[in-house]
Parts: C-alpha cells; sequence; structure tokens
C-alpha cells in the first residue's frame, strides 16, 4: 500500500521541523555576527553578544555554530553582515518596522519590497512610520494600537508569515491591534 510507511510520514514531519530550525539559527546566527561585529568577540567584555549566544544555547543552536558565527562577525568571513530598519505600511494603514541583518541592504531591500508589493503593503520614507514606535531593550513597542478589522488581521498574518520566511527579517513590529 502506497503513502502507509511509518519512515514515509516520520519523513516529511522531520524536513518540516528542521527547516524552521534552520531558519530559526540562521536568524541568531545573524544576529551574533553582527553583536560580535560591533563590540568584539569575546562575551565576556561584550553583554549584547552574551546575551545572543544564551538565546542561541536556549534553542539548542550547536556550539560549532555559534563559534562560526562570533568568527564571522569577528571579520573571519569574507561579507560583512550590517543590520537594517525598513519602515513600510501595510494592509489598512499599519505602520510596520523591518528589522533585519544582510550582507547586501540593495538586495534585501528588494526582496522585502517585492513581498510587501505583493500582500498590498509599501515601504515608507525613512522616518515616516518610525516616530510612532519607541525603542525598547527588546526592539521597538508602539504608543498606541490602531485597530484593523477581520480581513485586514488576515492580510496582516499572511504578510507576517511571508516576511518571516525571508532569510534576511529578523522582527517585524506593527501598530495594528492584532
Amino acid at each position: 500500500m502506497s503513502g502507509h510507511s511509518k519512515w514515509s510520514q516520520i519523513k516529511h514531519k522531520k524536513a518540516l521541523s528542521d527547516a524552521q530550525k534552520s531558519r530559526h539559527f540562521a536568524k541568531l546566527a545573524g544576529q551574533i555576527a553582527v553583536a560580535a561585529r560591533m563590540k568584539g568577540s569575546d562575551p565576556d567584555s561584550n553583554p549584547a553578544l552574551r546575551a545572543v549566544i544564551e538565546k542561541a544555547k536556549e534553542a539548542n543552536m550547536p556550539a560549532d555554530n555559534i563559534e562560526r558565527a562570533i568568527k564571522k562577525g569577528a571579520g573571519g568571513g569574507k561579507e560583512m553582515l550590517e543590520e537594517v530598519l525598513f519602515e513600510a505600511y501595510g494592509p489598512g494603514g499599519a505602520a510596520m518596522l523591518i528589522s533585519g541583518i544582510t550582507d547586501n541592504k540593495n538586495r534585501t531591500a528588494q526582496e522585502i519590497k517585492h513581498i510587501l508589493s505583493e500582500h498590498g503593503a509599501k515601504l515608507a520614507a525613512p522616518g515616516s512610520a518610525k516616530f510612532l514606535f519607541q525603542k525598547t531593550g527588546d526592539g521597538w513597542q508602539t504608543a498606541t494600537l490602531v485597530a484593523v478589522d477581520e480581513k485586514t488581521k488576515k492580510d496582516l498574518m499572511a504578510l507576517f508569515e511571508a516576511l518571516d520566511e525571508n532569510d534576511g527579517v529578523q522582527d517585524v513590529f506593527t501598530n495594528a491591534d492584532i
């Protein structure tokens, strides 16, 4: 009987969980590399690096992946990673801040612009959405929430999922009340 193999079912489930883990590890590796580049590769003297390493260890990221990311950020890698922040307005006029880490700002900007346009959103000029948010220790927080209807919530959730699948995107913050 075709399709009834237990290994076949396990294989597909494992492939999905491995893909999610891989995306999460790639995001953590980017954060580690940026933290190492900013203030050095010694976790004892770099609290930002130490915090990201702790997050990676909580996610069961292998130690050799952490070391590779530190070396990459400290200059061991050929490409230099940098943090980027994009401002956008999504469905229903919801303001969004999209933070990411990339080795090529132009490529990442075009990828994000494409994703936004597919979901009825647009990149905004620098400063046009950022004023609605306040910088916190964990990222950005909105001062006021904007109420949105059910259709807009679904559209925003689809947009957030598409942005999350992009390797360059780390976090998405919005002022929509979801």
